[in-house]
């Protein structure tokens, strides 16, 4: 299953909201330099975004917690793109998710707009308008609030389940089914080629995508199987190739829904060495084709960890040459 990337690419800079945090909050397109690619693990949990998740909610809501109302995949913003400075009426399910610099961070679901001009927005087309650390943060309050949204039954007895005192987790008073939130892995993987003396990428195109928007192969983890197995496996479903020297990259939560994305790089095995040729599966992949560096299509936003494999890949292709 190819993955779709998310086609927006903005580039506004904003701020996280008021009163000023700690974080930074410009954002700017990438620079591909060696000494400027990033060689640090993705985690968003990292002090670099200040964010320490905890279930174990306090006895008192601090007068300057920050507030994530969600509708749906939607955040509630103010018309600087700001979060709510206090908790708004109507809100229901508020959760504890942690402090952010040392401030409470709480999230919620609500029904109906407020008024004094908030208005709900796409938490996708957020990315580049808001800080890279505002974004992931809200990726993370929109997955536990759906994970709690939708487990308020237990999915053996049907009785009402209760929430955990701490830990994030929802029980069932009946049977003591525990559901914890999901999380589905997923691999992602960039095959490179040598032909004509130069260096290709594989770049795929979903069904799903947006015209003229290619990505690199990607799919879910089927139970009981390796991420390694799982690379392998989906690259010769969706394309008939073989892999071989397979790499690990980065990872990447991805709040939609609730997967968390492992990127690879690998090399191609070529019909001499006992591979086969590009054959799309039908219903998943519309076109699967080699790419130089100065040919590439349309790719996905920088919001997707596929953006930033694809890049560095890239870039190290072209420093080469």
């Amino acid at each position: 299953m190819n993955l779709p990337p998310d086609p927006r690419d903005p580039t506004v800079s904003l701020t996280f909201p008021v009163p000023p945090t700690r974080l930074n909050t410009a954002v700017s397109a990438p620079d591909l330099s060696a000494a400027n690619r990033s060689t640090e693990p993705y985690d968003p949990f990292s002090n670099g975004h200040g964010f320490t998740p905890n279930a174990v909610a306090p006895a008192q809501v601090s007068s300057d917690a920050l507030w994530l109302i969600f509708n749906a995949d939607s955040l509630l913003l103010t018309p600087a793109l700001e979060l709510p400075a206090t908790r708004p009426e109507g809100v229901q399910g508020d959760i504890y998710l942690g402090q952010q610099d040392g401030r409470q961070v709480w999230a919620a679901r609500l029904a109906e707009l407020p008024a004094d001009g908030f208005k709900f927005h796409r938490l996708r087309g957020l990315y580049g308008r808001i800080s890279d650390a505002l974004w992931l943060l809200g990726g993370y309050g929109y997955q536990i609030v759906e994970w709690d949204r939708t487990h308020h039954y237990c999915g053996y007895c049907a009785t009402p389940t209760v929430r955990g005192d701490s830990e994030r987790v929802r029980r069932c008073p009946n049977c003591g089914l525990s559901v914890y939130p999901r999380l589905a892995p997923a691999v992602m993987v960039l095959l490179t080629r040598m032909h004509q003396g130069r260096p290709q990428i594989l770049l795929c195109r979903s069904p799903q995508f947006p015209p003229g928007m290619y990505s690199a192969n990607a799919g879910f983890v089927e139970p009981s199987e390796t991420v390694e197995h799982a690379a392998h496996r989906e690259m010769k479903e969706e394309t008939n190739l073989d892999i071989k020297n397979l790499r690990y990259f980065d990872s990447q939560p991805w709040p939609f829904p609730h997967s968390l994305m492992l990127a690879f790089t690998a090399e191609y095995v070529s019909p001499e060495e006992g591979g086969g040729e590009i054959v799309p599966q039908p219903g998943e992949i519309e076109e699967a084709r080699w790419f130089f560096h100065d040919e590439l299509p349309q790719l996905p936003g920088r919001a997707s960890i596929s953006r930033r494999l694809i890049e560095s890949v890239v870039g190290e292709i072209r420093e080469g040459e």
